[in-house]
């Protein structure tokens, strides 16, 4: 059960003074280390943000989608990093087991990720293996009461943190019926980092390869007890996940907005303001439409997700969720674009934040889908319907 208003509302105000007054101050630092503080961390677990999602009888706060997505609003106005740290904990990671994993299983490892004991990873694309998600090659033989798992896993959001993957494998025949979500302790034999990425933006976060060389996952492990419905769970965690994202990209989008119109505020031209002259205004009230529209889109999906049955897949609704991808990640690149016309010459140096924010927001429309596969998921809906 979701928490009451009046809890959730101090929830905010505390997460928007942590924002803030710890969070925005600290960008600089992060860009410069490629790191998050580790102060900083212990601050996010003490303040219940890797549990978020995770119901109160795990340990978790047990927010509502609307609620989550709220939240993810909030930490869209700083370093993408930031929420990155727990952002798997929150969504991809955690939500397999959350949503299709046995009583067992949840009672084992969900507490400790809702404390923050435990990073969770969500393991899916390979080098040859991205937008197409059910052709993946890493492959899980029977042995006994064990998996060996052998296949290499790319791109993945806090592995070198994590100390358990949700991750996708390989244990029948082609296609999406032969893929089952097993969880896999980071610390198992045979599993191995690669270097860490270097990115163009979103400089803190984390993301490397993972391999795997035979290693040995109890049967047990595989999520629901069940092989052969990975790649359904993985689709309704990517759901929730693309609404958390849309959510997010309208926090950076009212970053960036905000940035400017102080930026034009202050900036003369010509003896005056230049948020005085139309032409500016004009990208101004154009970022303001876009973002009150997605954020629109984002509450009223978040307000369906919240009415459907719990961890069961709606079609209208991941249609939705993908509309809500689509347009709001869309749009938040928009918006950063004005940012830095905004700003003019301005806006490409790095002393200026729409410079960073125009960088991070790239990866919006990229990962958990691009916008490509929400163009297909949005098609294929409409034409079955």
């Amino acid at each position: 059960m979701a928490p009451d208003t009046e809890s959730f509302d101090l929830l905010l105000t505390a997460v928007q003074r942590f924002i803030a007054e710890r969070l925005v101050p600290a960008e600089n630092t992060v860009e410069e280390a490629d790191d998050v503080p580790a102060v900083i961390v212990e601050e996010m677990k003490r303040m219940g943000l890797f549990g978020l999602s995770i119901p109160e009888e795990y340990g978790g706060i047990g927010l509502s989608m609307r609620q989550e997505c709220r939240i993810a609003f909030e930490l869209g106005q700083t370093s993408l990093a930031f929420r990155s740290v727990f952002g798997t904990n929150v969504g991809i990671g955690s939500q397999g087991i959350l949503m299709d994993g046995t009583p067992e299983q949840k009672r084992k490892f969900l507490p400790r990720v809702a404390s923050g004991e435990l990073v969770m990873s969500f393991a899916l694309t390979e080098p040859d293996v991205g937008s197409d998600a059910s052709a993946l090659q890493t492959r899980a033989e029977i042995d006994g009461g064990f998996y060996v798992l052998s296949g290499t896993k790319r791109f993945i959001t806090n592995a070198p943190r994590a100390g358990a993957f949700t991750l996708m494998a390989r244990t029948g025949g082609p296609g999406a019926g032969g893929i089952s979500a097993f969880i896999v302790p980071a610390n198992s034999p045979g599993i191995s980092l690669g270097k860490p990425d270097k990115k163009m933006g979103q400089r803190g976060t984390k993301t490397c390869d993972v391999v795997l060389e035979q290693v040995r996952v109890p049967a047990a492990n595989i999520i629901g007890g069940v092989p052969g419905v990975g790649f359904k769970t993985a689709m309704k965690v990517l759901d929730r996940g693309r609404l958390h994202l849309s959510a997010l990209a309208c926090g950076v989008a009212q970053r960036v907005l905000n940035e400017s119109v102080a930026y034009a505020r202050e900036r003369r031209q010509f003896g005056e303001r230049i948020g005085d002259f139309q032409l500016v205004q004009a990208m101004l009230a154009d970022s303001q439409a876009e973002l009150y529209a997605g954020w629109s889109m984002v509450q009223d999906c978040a307000q369906r997700y919240d009415a459907k049955s719990p961890g069961l897949f709606n079609a209208d609704v991941s249609m939705r969720a993908s509309c809500a991808k689509l347009f709001c990640t869309e749009m938040a690149g928009r918006v950063a674009d004005r940012g830095v016309q905004v700003h003019g010459g301005a806006g490409y140096i790095s002393e200026y934040k729409v410079e960073r924010l125009y960088r991070d927001v790239r990866l919006l429309r990229l990962y958990e889908g691009t916008t490509q596969i929400q163009q297909l998921i949005i098609g294929r809906h409409l034409m079955r319907e």
